[in-house]
């Protein structure tokens, strides 16, 4: 299958998915939004679960390659180091707009039919990820008599409402539209605002 047709069936079925979870998501909407017969989708995915679980290997091999592997764990400055995380969210939102809302649906999924599957895959991958992202950084940074762990929820907590913000934005308008320039330097106005309320 070509590529372009590919992408249009993946982020449809991630949109559907991500929209309605795995027991309510159609797989007549997906062929609909993807503008391919449903013969040519079972003739790929023999079932729903087939597809949900490919969508769920798929997130999660991009999820590994492209966004843990890629995060300079070198750089001690959190706030660096999260400009960096959030950065290649937005490159991932590019490319696949619904996949991080899919998977937040598929780690809260608990039906029978995939539940098991879902665990088995999982194995500690992403907390083991997340983990790496907090490892090791220079927490002299800070100001003296800082509660660091607490601060670091908020500042995680910043950049996620403000990624999800973006992401809301980004799925409104066509890529070649988007003015990432104007995102970023929103970002670093907050990041900068982050720096000045938690560190020395």
């Amino acid at each position: 299958m070509e590529t372009e047709k590919q992408e249009r069936i993946i982020n449809a079925a991630l949109k559907e998915f991500a929209q309605k979870g795995y027991e309510k998501a159609s797989t007549n909407e997906i062929v609909k939004e993807a503008r391919i017969s449903k013969g040519l989708l079972f003739h790929y995915f023999k079932t729903k679960k087939d597809l949900f679980l490919f969508l769920y290997d798929f997130c999660i091999e991009i999820l590994l390659n492209e966004f843990f592997r890629k995060i300079d764990v070198m750089e001690k400055d959190i706030l660096i180091r999260l400009r960096q995380m959030t950065l290649l969210k937005f490159d991932l939102i590019r490319k696949h707009p619904e996949m991080f809302d899919f998977l937040m649906v598929a780690y809260g999924e608990d039906s029978d039919d995939i539940k098991k599957e879902l665990d088995e895959r999982n194995k500690g991958h992403i907390a083991t990820g997340f983990k790496m992202l907090f490892a090791e950084f220079d927490a002299s940074k800070f100001r003296e008599g800082m509660d660091i762990p607490k601060a670091i929820e908020v500042i995680s907590w910043t950049l996620e409402g403000f990624s999800k913000k973006q992401q809301e934005k980004i799925k409104l308008v066509p890529l070649n539209k988007i003015d990432y320039e104007s995102i970023l330097a929103e970002m670093d106005l907050y990041l900068e605002l982050l720096k000045k309320c938690f560190y020395r």
